[in-house]
């Protein structure tokens, strides 16, 4: 949008007396392979290998260039992941208007009919977020979608899995703009890497975009085949670590006529361990954890487009999630003749259910006369399940040494469903001015069910039912303009909110009733055809989970125990961010600086056991901190040194002021008072990716990740850095990829801290970090691509947001 911008203040440049005498370049420019429009492409007009003029493509591939003297001139054309295009124009008296049409081949030569994917990965800056086209280099990364966002700028993933935006976890995460009820960590463990087309960064969503998340939205998007005739790609790889971890999938596509089927399959299984040592300084207490965790994961879609006609599309698709698992945590605590009762606890726990969701979603899509007209309907349901029966087998050794066994078994079974309804309507008044509005509702019931046969829990507390359920209805309106240089887009979201949390059908209930409005405004200057600024404002809100608010156990040690707080509060957050677009001729740079005020941010809290008389026990629950404020920016570079060589490097650096209240333990009391306490909470991460390629089949791959100090609230997490490897070889003309890597090649990412509150601690946890990493990719089948209108799927970067962001 930021470019039609430009085309727009072009127009008004040229009314000029001059006008008459000069000359007008225009043209379109496509990709040879399938005729889409490539937008952000770089269009030069030379003069004797001087610059006179340029600019860059807008989102349909179409450029103007005029006030032109009447002569003649070279025009280059290029765009990251494509070959230059040089051509000459003559302008003259005769001839003061020359249409250039371009079509543009990838530098590799792809298999024609089947999903395009360019060697290297780009970087975008939309209206309103950062699109990241995924190339070969990034899936070469790993299997999954979670080893991808490893190398994605601003996004970090821990050793868990959890993602995190700009040093922030309270981050929104969509597959093709969809919610899920599946858990992110887990969901994206599930994805292949090659299934993937882009990744979005929406830093700062306006108000057309569902609120929640307060660092932002990722959404990834997948690949959707419309291609004539019967066509898909396999891929499979094995990760090397302690032990070998499979992953493969199928994607497969068949059109004809109007009717497109599509589906995909995916597996992965294998063990994952981890393990952990933590040790408490004012008492001689030693903790070690080996964890491990046997995982079968499969995952299906089906479905189909059917293309009315020309002004109508009707699209079903529906997502099977199946997973097993067992997980084993083993404890030995060792108190080091600290506690004259206790001397060793040693526990065996293990963690073992299966876990389904269905997801069923239903379409339409009219589209009006006039361009960019449209009407859009959407139908989303979920289901998912979840049950874990656990074992826990705690040996405890006393000073005298003799011993005690406790055996026990806990069950759990979850059930959440999610229903969505919505309808967005866009509408381009005239070629300035465009109105775009929508309405949502979207519902969720949950339901906990816990027993526990532990002999230390009273009788009437060993069954508990705890449902969470919430009713979110909204409308928004944007309204945006568009004048030479500059324009703007404000809007406002409406949004009436509803919780209610029961506890044991009634004994302790919690009600939260709320309605809310959500603004937000953005404006957009074009310094010249190569420089962008933009400034935006929008309101957010991070609502508390289910996992975040049940008081049922979600995991226990003998020194530990996980709960979450019904009495939980949302956190509000009121966002400022200023980004630069800078457009390079071999590339281009982007910078943002944001501004944050926070209200009740939810944070993760341990504070002793208040039924534990000897101190030792923690409780791991979420509390809300006071009013916290944060900033920072972030920068990134894509750049091609040479013609084998390019690179990727970015920083960001968030800083967040917490305020809040700890506990501090007392050992001589055996008893914790709260505490007041503000921390600067400061965060900084960077990233170089770096490709090479020495041949047309060859190519390697570096890549270096960085992660500093940060002081937190209750603790101090350390350093983390890694180095990894890859290579890439293609064959069969090109149907064919493997891909090896090298990941941590010194094993050096290690989760480390020390903690200051309840009382001093220190501990470190590593995981199989180090690992090699083989895949294969094959692609199959054959026909022209055919573009098929669906619900902003294929081009996500232009997609409503009433539906479910």
């Amino acid at each position: 949008m930021k470019l039609k911008l430009f085309l727009f203040a072009l127009l008004g440049v040229i009314a000029t007396a001059q006008a008459q005498n000069t000359g007008t370049v225009s043209g379109k420019i496509s990709e040879k392979s399938n005729n889409a429009p490539i937008s952000y492409a770089t269009v030069s007009i030379k003069d004797n290998g001087k610059v006179v003029s340029g600019v860059n493509t807008d989102d349909n591939g179409d450029f103007t260039i005029k006030n032109l003297a009447l002569k003649s001139y070279t025009i280059e054309i290029q765009y990251i992941g494509f070959r230059k295009y040089i051509g000459s124009v003559i302008l003259s008296d005769n001839k003061k208007t020359v249409t250039v049409n371009v079509s543009l081949e990838e530098e590799a030569t792809q298999l024609k009919g089947v999903n395009i994917v360019a060697e290297r990965s780009t970087m975008e800056q939309k209206i309103d977020r950062k699109v990241i086209t995924v190339g070969k280099d990034l899936t070469t990364a790993g299997a999954s979608a979670s080893d991808i966002m490893s190398n994605i700028p601003s996004v970090n993933v821990d050793q868990d899995g959890k993602l995190s935006l700009r040093g922030n976890d309270n981050v929104r995460v969509l597959i093709d703009g969809r919610p899920s009820n599946i858990d992110p960590a887990q969901l994206l463990k599930q994805i292949p890497s090659t299934s993937i087309k882009k990744i979005e960064l929406i830093t700062n969503p306006s108000a057309k975009y569902n609120p929640e998340g307060m660092s932002g939205i990722i959404n990834i998007i997948l690949h959707k085949n419309a291609n004539t005739g019967f066509n898909g790609s396999y891929s499979g790889g094995i990760t090397f670590g302690k032990t070998a971890k499979y992953n493969q999938s199928l994607d497969l596509n068949y059109k004809t006529g109007k009717v497109n089927f599509f589906g995909n399959a995916g597996q992965n299984f294998g063990t994952y361990q981890n393990e952990g040592h933590i040790v408490r300084l004012d008492q001689p207490v030693d903790q070690k954890l080996d964890i491990s965790n046997d995982n079968d994961n499969y995952l299906y879609k089906i479905g189909m487009d059917y293309l009315i006609n020309d002004n109508n599309t009707l699209s079903f698709y529906t997502n099977q999630n199946k997973s097993t698992g067992t997980g084993i945590v083993l404890t030995d605590i060792n108190y080091n003749n600290g506690d004259p009762n206790i001397l060793n606890i040693y526990q065996d726990s293990k963690y073992h259910g299966p876990s389904t969701t269905g997801t069923y979603n239903l379409a339409y899509k009219h589209i009006f006369k006039k361009e960019g007209h449209t009407l859009d309907f959407e139908g989303n349901y979920s289901d998912t399940k979840e049950i874990q029966n656990s074992n826990f087998d705690t040996q405890t050794t006393k000073p005298d040494n003799t011993s005690s066994d406790i055996v026990y078994n806990d069950f759990i079974n979850d059930e959440r469903k999610l229903s969505t309804l919505n309808i967005d309507y866009v509408n381009p008044l005239n070629d300035k001015t465009t109105l775009e509005a929508g309405a949502e509702a979207r519902i969720t019931r949950t339901n906990n069910d816990y027993n526990t046969e532990n002999p230390l829990v009273a009788p009437e507390d060993r069954i508990s039912n705890y449902t969470y359920d919430t009713d979110i209805y909204s409308a928004y309106v944007t309204f945006g303009q568009k004048f030479k240089k500059f324009s703007y887009q404000v809007g406002t979201r409406f949004e009436s909110y509803k919780v209610v949390a029961n506890l044991n059908h009634g004994q302790d209930k919690f009600n939260d009733d709320y309605i809310t409005l959500y603004p937000s405004a953005y404006l957009t200057y074009n310094l010249n055809e190569k420089n962008v600024l933009q400034l935006s404002y929008s309101r957010r809100v991070d609502r508390p989970s289910l996992e975040q608010t049940k008081p049922i156990r979600e995991f226990s040690t003998p020194l530990v125990t996980s709960y979450g707080n019904p009495e939980l509060r949302p956190q509000f957050t009121n966002s400022v961010e200023v980004n630069y677009t800078k457009t390079l001729e071999k590339g281009s740079v982007t910078a943002g600086v944001f501004v944050r005020s926070i209200n009740d941010q939810i944070s993760r809290t341990l504070s002793p056991d208040p039924n534990d008389p000897s101190g030792y026990k923690q409780i791991l629950s979420f509390t809300n901190f006071d009013h916290n404020s944060a900033y920072g920016f972030d920068v990134s570079l894509n750049y091609k040194l040479t013609k084998w060589w390019d690179i990727q490097p970015s920083i960001d650096f968030s800083s967040i002021k917490q305020e809040g209240v700890v506990f501090e333990f007392d050992p001589v009391t055996s008893t914790s008072s709260p505490l007041q306490r503000s921390v600067t909470t400061a965060a900084f991460n960077a990233r170089m990716n770096s490709n090479f390629k020495p041949t047309k089949r060859l190519s390697f791959l570096l890549f270096g990740f960085f992660r500093g100090p940060v002081d937190e609230i209750q603790q101090k997490r350390n350093e983390m850095y890694k180095i990894d490897i890859g290579s890439r070889y293609t064959l069969l003309d090109n149907k064919m990829n493997i891909s090896v890597r090298f990941n941590d090649v010194f094993n050096t990412m290690k989760y480390s801290f020390d903690g200051i509150y309840p009382y001093p601690q220190t501990g470190q946890f590593s995981w199989e970090s180090q690992t090699v990493y083989v895949g294969l990719t094959y692609n199959f089948g054959g026909g022209k691509i055919k573009n098929l209108q669906r619900k902003q799927r294929e081009n996500n970067t232009n997609q409503g947001g009433g539906g479910m962001f």
